[in-house]
């Protein structure tokens, strides 16, 4: 049956609410955003001429609120609804509420998302298809004692992983008894915040296996096949970091089984709309069904750049009820498409939030950037992390995976600190340039902090004279140019301190030429005011991809690095090492979600003291040393700002 409509409403935000709205504005549909207050001024608010404001900023008290997406899609007369992915895109209860109310939701019914949207429910009914799947145990009884009984009949090592949810949330790996109830626990929590379900299912875990997914689509009228598949191996925490197409490991024969897998399972829940099943692949080239996610996939970039078809629009194309036009041996693969996920994340993989100062995606041909971010906005503690995708195109693996690098070395970002060199070390490594990449390859890798770069510093230190001398300028009744860096007296160094970096002196000897003392070594710097952006170092000529100085803070951009460096003029550098003291502070902007322990209660060095929800993930807080609870500044439920006390521990 076609139900037509010529305006539709996101249910989502950030980089997905941009993509959907150009796939719907191309194809002639009025579009309509959503947007919490803390998203009021975002991109994808500003895209559009019409968005309804939700009540409050946390993602369960706008986005994820089934209540004011509805009433937002009925006040401004939309007809159908997209949810992106995420969020409430594979909620039943919402798209009950959509058809409930008259609106058309742009993804399978009510019955394939709880079907599916069960991992026990799923697995049981590919089994009945002869879809092979892990062994693990999905029974009703949800106690820890009946998890410990089947851990021990199951084998470990094994993942404890949320019934209702995927992208990580709720699963945790165990490798014995002793830890699994403490892990149940939190896996818990993650799942009950994350899905509104704390339902867990255990599995055996499968080590040195790949990840790969089939992308479905499938019509109404009875129509299914299959996009080929996305190696998605390379992930951290059991999020996915960096995903291709197409798999590197999968042989034509492979390729062919996995998708007829694939549209099986589609069929046993009489899916339509676009879908991925996802897989485990062993050395041996056995594959195990392990989840089928019911919307839009993060990732699917790379399927649209090696079919090019718009996944999007076929989406929408379906939920009209239109005919798949497309039949498998339309579908041609051309290229290999790679994508990298840059996310706010700090040195230690903890969210990093604020103000952009500076955003600059790169450009290029093969080169695609979905983003929801721009200069000036923020980075919230309230969504996820994700900043952007960042996706190459080539003719082949290594084109691709090399031009991604070199966008990657194009992006800039001053504001929160990101995963870039992270990305860059994954897609450098030996495993991942030859295609021998498991899902324990960021487990394998050492990642070294980077240390700060003498001609960085030596840069950000004459940008802060600079600075300093233009305003000491703006302030005088007059300066002649000539008197510019004169003095009457030996020219004397101005003593410098930059967090992060080695106390310095500068030396002005004018006509734009510095001498920088750094480490036991004097470097001369030759400015050039007609490029400022280009500084020679002992000869060596060095250009700056960016510079930015706001407030203390100064940012350099400079062969495909961002460092950041605070000026400290002549104060002492932050806090005192709050582990030394007992101090426990926030990592980041968050939720307290649990406090485990009282004032006076005796803890040891390790133990877990509570946790932190940031960006959709739990965060652990330990003690550092053994001693007692001598104050909690903090409350469960409640909001807490980066580096407020949460816990303080004596060591009498």
């Amino acid at each position: 049956m076609t139900q037509t409509f010529d305006t539709l409403l996101v249910a989502n935000r950030g980089e997905i609410a941009i993509r959907i709205m150009r796939t719907a504005r191309r194809m002639g549909i009025e579009t309509i955003a959503v947007h919490s207050p803390a998203d009021s001024a975002a991109p994808h608010v500003k895209f559009i001429d019409r968005a309804v404001a939700l009540d409050g900023s946390a993602a369960a008290e706008s986005y994820l609120s089934i209540k004011q997406i509805i009433a937002a899609a009925l006040e401004s007369n939309a007809q159908a609804i997209h949810p992106g992915y995420g969020f409430l895109s594979e909620n039943r209860d919402f798209a009950k509420a959509c058809k409930d109310a008259g609106l058309i939701f742009v993804g399978p019914d009510e019955h394939a998302i709880r079907t599916m949207g069960s991992k026990a429910a799923a697995k049981a009914l590919v089994e009945q298809a002869g879809i092979p799947c892990i062994p693990g145990f999905k029974g009703g009884d949800q106690s820890d004692d009946a998890f410990v009984r089947a851990a021990e009949e199951i084998g470990f090592p094994l993942m404890i992983k949320a019934s209702a949810g995927g992208g990580g949330r709720g699963m945790r790996l165990v490798r014995d008894t002793d830890a699994l109830k403490g892990e149940l626990d939190i896996a818990r929590t993650e799942a009950r915040a994350a899905f509104g379900s704390d339902e867990l299912i255990l599995e055996r875990a499968l080590e040195n296996v790949r990840h790969v997914e089939i992308q479905i689509l499938a019509d109404t009228h009875g129509h299914c096949i299959h996009l080929g598949e996305r190696d998605c191996s390379v992930q951290r925490r059991h999020q996915k970091v960096l995903e291709e197409a197409p798999g590197p490991a999968l042989t034509d024969e492979l390729r062919q089984g996995m998708g007829k897998a694939a549209v099986d399972a589609a069929r046993a829940v009489d899916y339509f709309g676009a879908g991925t099943v996802e897989f485990l692949l062993t050395e041996s080239g056995d594959f195990y069904f392990l989840e089928m996610n019911t919307r839009l996939q993060v990732e699917h970039p790379v399927t649209e750049m090696v079919t090019g078809l718009d996944i999007v629009e076929w989406q929408i194309r379906i939920a009209r009820g239109e005919t798949l036009e497309l039949r498998q041996e339309d579908i041609g693969f051309h290229g290999h498409a790679i994508e990298a996920r840059l996310c706010a994340e700090d040195d230690a993989f903890m969210p990093s939030t604020g103000p952009i100062h500076l955003w600059r995606p790169p450009e290029g041909d093969g080169v695609r950037v979905d983003s929801g971010v721009e200069t000036g906005t923020e980075i919230s503690p309230f969504y996820d992390s994700m900043i952007a995708k960042i996706v190459a195109h080539g003719p082949d693996r290594e084109s691709a995976r090399q031009a991604l690098v070199s966008a990657l070395d194009r992006t800039i970002l001053f504001g929160p600190q990101t995963n870039k060199a992270f990305l860059k070390t994954l897609l450098t490594s030996d495993a991942f340039a030859s295609g021998q990449a498991t899902t324990d390859l960021v487990g394998k890798l050492s990642f070294e902090l980077v240390e700060v770069d003498p001609d960085a510093t030596a840069i950000a230190a004459i940008l802060v004279y600079l600075d300093r001398r233009r305003e000491a300028h703006e302030k005088a009744v007059s300066v002649a140019p000539a008197l510019l860096d004169w003095s009457s007296s030996p020219l004397l160094p101005v003593r410098m301190s930059l967090m992060e970096a080695p106390e310095l002196r500068l030396t002005a000897k004018g006509n734009g030429c510095y001498a920088i003392e750094m480490d036991g070594a004097t470097r001369t710097v030759q400015t050039n005011p007609s490029d400022p952006m280009l500084f020679v170092i002992d000869g060596k000529r060095l250009r700056l991809d960016a510079a930015l100085i706001e407030g203390d803070a100064v940012f350099v951009a400079l062969k495909g690095r961002e460092l950041r460096f605070r000026r400290l003029d002549g104060l002492k550098s932050g806090l005192q090492d709050s582990a030394e003291a007992g101090l426990l502070r926030a990592p980041m902007h968050g939720v307290v979600t649990d406090i485990g322990v009282s004032i006076g209660d005796a803890v040891t060095k390790g133990q877990r003291l509570g946790v932190v929800e940031a960006m959709k993930m739990q965060h652990e807080i330990v003690s550092p040393i053994d001693g007692i609870v001598a104050a909690i500044g903090a409350e469960t439920g409640r909001q807490i700002a980066n580096g407020a006390m949460l816990f303080e521990i004596s060591d009498q």
